[in-house]
């Protein structure tokens, strides 16, 4: 019987998994992971090869299309991410042609792989005196382009027209002689190209950072030989040396021809964890690529392609860098790896943590998790065996951990006579004594904006997004009211539209507020503010940060941008404004989040030879999360809530799945949840839990109303399949959008 070789194709933005198989002739080189082009209903369409199989074609009562050819002579996803793409959309209940897209950067999903290309001017003939003397006395420019092009070799013709003033008909007469040849040239933009760096040599380890390398090693020698690994947990204090451990890794890795990978939580610690490696390996060039959601797409596009082409081996970047596409890994490592700015909250709702682990599994890589406070996932997977445990608990050159002092804000309210206080007396007084010495400050307040809120005294209105079921945020600069939820603004009202009464006032604080009373008390201090309102302008973030480590600035102020992974030596105070902000919310995880970003804020005192102090202002002292933050006791506050999970069987001791159905029709969204609810539990494996349809605790948003229910479950996959078959058959109006968030890190 005859056989042809065919290949089966995702189909591009369909609605379903489309895969349909189609021939591949002999003279097209084609591998799973490459993009191509297929006739499909009289059009053509672009998808992505899964597979490639030999078809009986005797006998067949329809013969197969043949593919009308490839995007690119490459396969932009390796066998390994073909078969992550798979486990992702299988777990997380996504359609594996949108975990696919999201692999790939948009540049690279068109009909042609969009490429930023410049003219070149290339020298076709060999210059010497003899050619020279071929032009004439008022062909001076003509002699000069030929000697130019000589020396450099090929040159962009930018560069030669407009730096060096060649005339371009000069250069039209020496390519109608055929002496040069202007061609296109791929052009890559490099996000740090502004930056030359120096190379930096490895330093001594202490003993406990070198018992963290050597079993990273020993971990690598048994995967050579075979055998099964688990992921190392290294629970290192802050300002333990942590990166250099990872960097020395990294090495080894580089060095056994091999490829890295490391995520970052936030963009702000991409730019210094960037520095750190580029200095490293900085003898190779191109041999780190960057990627994160603040790099054009040109920029992370090229830096993708580095990757790609096995330029760069060690990649850095935020959670979507665990899909660079790398062979033969030789390491990844998860920075912060508690974080949850890993978890997607658009489809696939992927955690980028967890898919480090399940990489790691497919393509026999050692997988490194990094943090001072691991999630509690993390933690008791080492208590149960599934992990191995690395620890660091002395900060480097034997440097103390910092005091933590505790402020009542409910005694300081007492003593105000002006409202709610933003500074306590002794946090003033701890910075006062800081800028005398010539230290720096660092004021930590997770809330952007001037005022919470405004309202009305006399008749109680408050300002309210109309598209949202959350309040209007005051932002003084802009001089608006603007919804952190959807970004609508207005005008603040001069009097209440409700009573039209004239005494209308804000209602609490955000850190544009605290840098105008910054500025009014410490008249002679430098001040920088950090969050998402101050930083929109490019490497804006990246010069303050370089500025503040200059010492530039004294008291630098933000949100939990600046609260993790920065290492600034002359930062002896660290103040958090309202320790309380997130503490007291409707989420499983509010005190694990507490506890660790105060951990976290705190780790930025005292790093360099100066001892640090911090000042946690709460109106909940007494609170777990901040008496364990206190005493830098994690075991003890990962004890404490542990138990408390396991009693009412909340993660890592169950599996959640929460559904959501928004529409802009209240009653419709409604409606169709409660239909689902009734088909779930008409079938409810046992050992599954279903809560009662519920309104969402942000039940109105970007105009949609918002309900959910929630699954429990020992096993993800049970919940999964029981989702997947429930919703098989199950149609919805079109206006209501029905969504699942496997492990969800929100219940908003």
């Amino acid at each position: 019987m005859a056989k042809e070789r065919a290949v089966k194709v995702l189909i591009d933005g369909a609605t379903s998994d489309l895969t349909f198989s189609y021939l591949a002739p002999e003279s097209v080189d084609v591998s799973p992971g490459q993009r191509v082009r297929v006739p499909l209903r009289n059009r053509s369409a672009l998808g992505t090869v899964t597979e490639i199989e030999w078809v009986e074609t005797d006998g067949l009562k329809y013969r197969l299309k043949p593919i009308l050819g490839t995007v690119s002579d490459d396969a932009f996803l390796t066998p390994g991410l073909m078969k992550l793409a798979e486990w992702i959309a299988t777990f997380y209940l996504a359609p594996i042609e949108t975990v696919i897209r999201t692999m790939l950067p948009k540049p690279s999903r068109g009909e042609e792989e969009k490429r930023k290309k410049e003219k070149v001017v290339e020298l076709l003939a060999t210059v010497d005196d003899a050619l020279l003397d071929t032009f004439g006395a008022r062909q001076k420019r003509h002699r000069e382009a030929l000697r130019i092009l000589a020396e450099r070799g090929v040159t962009s013709l930018q560069e030669l027209t407009s730096d060096l003033g060649i005339p371009r008909t000069a250069l039209k007469v020496l390519e109608e002689r055929g002496l040069i040849r202007l061609a296109d040239r791929i052009v890559t933009r490099d996000p740090l190209d502004s930056v030359d760096y120096v190379e930096s040599a490895p330093l001594v380890l202490n003993e406990e950072q070198a018992a963290v390398l050597e079993q990273i090693k020993a971990s690598t020698a048994r995967l050579e030989s075979g055998e099964k690994v688990r992921p190392i947990l290294l629970h290192g204090v802050t300002g333990s040396g942590k990166t250099e451990v990872y960097l020395q890794a990294i090495q080894l890795a580089v060095e056994a021809g091999k490829g890295a990978i490391v995520l970052v939580p936030e963009i702000a610690l991409t730019p210094q964890t960037a520095d750190r490696f580029k200095q490293r390996f900085a003898k190779i060039k191109d041999r780190v690529a960057i990627l994160h959601s603040n790099l054009s797409e040109g920029e992370r596009h090229d830096e993708w392609r580095k990757v790609l082409d096995q330029k760069a081996r060690i990649v850095i970047g935020a959670r979507s860098a665990i899909f660079s596409p790398i062979e033969n890994l030789g390491l990844i490592v998860v920075d912060e790896e508690h974080e949850n700015s890993y978890k997607q909250d658009t489809v696939p709702r992927y955690q980028a943590r967890d898919i480090a682990v399940v990489r790691g599994h497919l393509e026999g890589c050692p997988v490194l998790l990094g943090s001072a406070t691991p999630s509690l996932e993390s933690w008791n997977n080492v208590r149960e065996g599934k992990y191995e445990l690395a620890t660091m608990r002395l900060r480097i050159d034997d440097r103390k951990l910092p005091l933590i002092r505790i402020i009542d804000m409910r005694n300081e309210g007492r003593k105000s006579q002006s409202g709610p206080t933003i500074l306590s007396t002794k946090l003033r007084l701890a910075m006062e004594q800081r800028l005398a010495k010539g230290e720096q400050t660092i004021l930590f307040l997770n809330r952007r904006g001037f005022a919470r809120n405004i309202l009305c005294p006399e008749c109680g209105y408050v300002a309210n997004c109309r598209h949202c079921s959350t309040t209007l945020t005051l932002h003084r600069k802009e001089d608006r009211l603007i919804c952190h939820i959807c970004g609508f603004s207005q005008l603040p009202p001069r009097q209440c539209p409700e009573c039209s009464g004239r005494s209308i006032v804000n209602a609490g604080y955000g850190t544009e507020r605290v840098e105008e009373i910054l500025r009014q008390v410490f008249t002679e201090a430098t001040i920088r503010r950090v969050d998402t309102d101050s930083m929109r302008k490019k490497n804006e973030l990246r010069d303050t940060l370089n500025a503040f480590r200059a010492r530039k600035i004294d008291i630098l102020l933000g949100t939990q941008m600046i609260a993790k992974g920065l290492d600034f030596p002359n930062v002896t105070l660290v103040g958090v404004l309202n320790a309380d902000v997130g503490l007291h919310i409707p989420d499983i995880r509010s005190g694990e989040r507490t506890f660790q970003l105060l951990t976290q804020v705190a780790g930025r005192a005292g790093r360099g030879e100066l001892e640090g102090e911090v000042v946690v202002q709460t109106y909940t002292p007494h609170h777990p999360s901040i008496q364990f933050a206190r005493h830098h006791d994690f075991e003890g506050f990962a004890e404490y809530e542990l138990a408390l999970r396991q009693r009412f069987l909340h993660p890592p001791f169950a599996h959640l799945a929460l559904i959501t159905a928004r529409s802009i029709h209240q009653e419709r969204a409604e409606f169709s949840l409660k239909t689902l609810h009734a088909r779930l539990k008409r079938r409810l494996p046992e050992g599954v839990t279903l809560t009662e349809p519920l309104p969402s605790p942000l039940v109105k948003s970007h105009d949609q109303w918002r309900f959910q229910i929630v699954l429990k479950s020992p096993g993800a996959r049970l919940l999964a399949r029981h989702i997947r078959e429930t919703l098989k058959d199950l149609t919805f109006p079109e206006d209501v959008v029905v969504t699942v968030d496997i492990d969800p890190y929100s219940m908003g």
